[in-house]
């Protein structure tokens, strides 16, 4: 009896994780961070068209390839959990980002919306690097980014929101995707450094007019 409680509580557990790591994947919790990105200029929500536009390149796109590359057998699931196999992806999506900066440039797109789009250009350019040598999380790095810019930008309220950073790392973790310290520093470079480059860039543009 004894042993059956314990392996309902693990697959359980194992269920609780799935569905954060699903839910928080980073095309999610980036896809509504660039949606609200347009949110600290004037003229929203009448701009989160521009924000919808950079979903397309920095989130939709690249997961639309992903999703093919599975199916081809090229990638083995739509997290790349095989680290050998992230650069290519990384880099690929890298293209389709600066496509996507290129395009939000040419069509005047609020400046918010193009600091958002740099930084995470510069977060995946950190990320495919490290995975050269090193499985570091996307999915801790996506939420800390999501979570630490939503709090900057909508105030102390919305501080609750950093406790998905400590749940979608324990997500990843329990599922054997990553180990403690591959998460920590996925979340630290995301809510970090990232981050950190989007506010240094958000303070230009304030103080550019």
């Amino acid at each position: 009896m004894h042993e059956e409680r314990n392996l309902m509580s693990i697959r359980a557990r194992n269920r609780v994780a799935w569905f954060l790591s699903e839910a928080f994947q980073p095309p999610v919790t980036v896809g509504l961070l660039l949606l609200f990105s347009p949110a600290i200029e004037p003229g929203f929500p009448g701009t989160v068209w521009f924000g919808a536009l950079a979903v397309l390149f920095v989130c939709v796109l690249p997961f639309a390839l992903v999703l093919l590359l599975v199916r081809l057998g090229k990638v083995t699931d739509h997290h790349v959990s095989d680290r050998r196999q992230r650069a290519p992806v990384l880099a690929m999506a890298v293209v389709s980002l600066l496509a996507g900066l290129g395009l939000l440039t040419a069509i005047h797109a609020p400046r918010s919306v193009i600091v958002m789009v740099l930084a995470i250009v510069s977060g995946v350019v950190v990320l495919a690097v490290i995975s050269l040598f090193w499985k570091i999380s996307g999915h801790a790095g996506a939420i800390a980014l999501s979570t630490a810019i939503a709090v900057i930008m909508l105030g102390a309220p919305w501080i609750p929101l950093l406790l998905l950073i400590p749940a979608v790392g324990w997500s990843r973790v329990v599922l054997r995707a990553h180990t403690v310290a591959q998460v920590v520093v996925g979340a630290l470079i995301g809510g970090g450094v990232t981050t950190g480059l989007w506010w240094l860039l958000r303070e230009l543009l304030v103080r550019t007019g």
